[in-house]
């Protein structure tokens, strides 16, 4: 059975290209906004999230403090645009297991999910 992941991001084309990259490793769902995100943990189940940072109503930032606090063991991997140490840092402060700069390399990203997977 494939693992699912989450995939919390606004944007349709990076959405579509973060289908690519998992469409032959992984199922996955999609939250459209941080918000989403957080209520689809319960329903989902997932067993990985990739979070995009920049989103609408609740940023992903915020939406990875809510869902570690209630789901610690989860591993949420960080996507943004902003590639710099200091976004880094943001990301892994707010509970973040790894970070990933857009555009995302899909071997990286597949290698990434299945560490954090212990695949």
């Amino acid at each position: 059975m494939m693992k699912k992941i989450l995939v919390a991001e606004d944007n349709d084309s990076n959405y579509m290209l973060m289908t690519y990259v998992l469409k032959k490793h992984f199922d996955y769902v999609r939250a459209r906004n941080g918000q989403e995100a957080v209520d689809m943990v319960t329903t989902e189940q997932p067993d990985l999230i990739l979070m995009d940072i920049k989103m609408p109503i609740m940023d992903g930032l915020e939406a990875t403090r809510r869902i570690k606090a209630q789901h610690p063991d989860l591993p949420i991997i960080a996507l943004t645009a902003n590639a710099f140490d200091s976004d880094r840092q943001l990301a892994l402060d707010a509970g973040c297991n790894d970070f990933l700069a857009k555009p995302v390399n899909a071997e990286h990203c597949i290698r990434i999910i299945s560490n954090l997977l212990g695949e």
